[in-house]
């Protein structure tokens, strides 16, 4: 209703100096940059390379007070990204500062490459630039997950196991023992390797269902984004579950019991 009151406002015109200033500032900057424009001149997306030859994109949207006051800045960083701007500045200024803030960058996206080239990543499914974090398989319904400080990637990461007990209790001895072992000028990856002592599957020799196993209740791998996070404990079985899918199971059974959040029963496929 407020939009349709203010139909007149939402399409007023810019004035003829912010086109003369914008395209201007283009040409200087080069159109061998400019990935996209829409055709009101407000939405610019400009692309850039860094030194590993990722491939990397800003968008800008601009008010009709350009340039004297800065546009918005959209961005696929794991950090905050926030320019400096002063009325004399102009596209260039805000393209360097990118170019900038992509080589502080470079280590992080460096390790997570590696991590997504060498090992499963179980989730997030396709990563973009952003993620900080990675669910790593281990081995058959075991898995690791990762959150990596961006500013600090070469530094120990927060480690959560997901699996049965029996898998997951010797991987976090192990993680707690050699801690004192990490070095920071060895790569994420082989640090964790060298922590657990063990290596991770690699994608040239198993494929990714080899040890993604569907949950025991709906039969499907991926449930609204989430993926099997819960394992039997009894060794024998070590069915994964999502924990949706068992939660709702086992509140509907009548041995199922609950204390606070937590509610404890039987697996669904071994009934231990």
């Amino acid at each position: 209703e407020i939009a349709l009151k203010n139909t007149q406002d939402l399409h007023i015109s810019r004035p003829p100096e912010y086109y003369s200033c914008l395209v201007r500032d283009l040409e200087i900057l080069g159109w061998n940059k400019v990935s996209y424009v829409d055709t009101g001149l407000t939405t610019i997306k400009l692309k850039a390379e860094d030194s590993c030859g990722r491939q990397h994109l800003i968008t800008l949207k601009l008010n009709a007070k350009y340039p004297t006051e800065p546009p918005d800045c959209l961005v696929d960083f794991p950090v905050q990204f926030a320019i400096s701007w002063m009325p004399q500045n102009s596209l260039i200024d805000i393209y360097n500062q990118f170019l900038a803030a992509l080589e502080s960058l470079k280590e992080f996206w460096d390790a997570m490459d590696e991590i997504d080239g060498k090992t499963w990543v179980l989730e997030p499914e396709n990563p973009p630039r952003s993620a900080t974090t990675r669910r790593i398989a281990i081995g058959n319904n075991v898995s690791v997950s990762i959150e990596v400080d961006p500013r600090h990637p070469n530094m120990l990461p927060e480690c959560y196991f997901l699996g049965a007990d029996h898998v997951v209790n010797p991987l976090r001895i192990k993680l707690n023992n050699n801690m004192h072992l990490w070095d920071p000028e060895t790569s994420l990856l082989q640090n964790l390797k060298d922590l657990l002592e063990s290596d991770f599957p690699s994608r040239a020799l198993l494929e990714k269902s080899d040890f993604a196993k569907d949950c025991g209740i709906c039969y499907a791998y991926r449930l609204d984004g989430t993926t099997p996070d819960q394992v039997c404990d009894d060794p024998r079985c070590g069915q994964p579950f999502h924990q949706a899918c068992l939660y709702e199971w086992l509140q509907g059974l009548p041995s199922s019991r609950q204390s606070f959040n937590v509610i404890f029963g039987e697996c669904p496929y071994c009934n231990k």
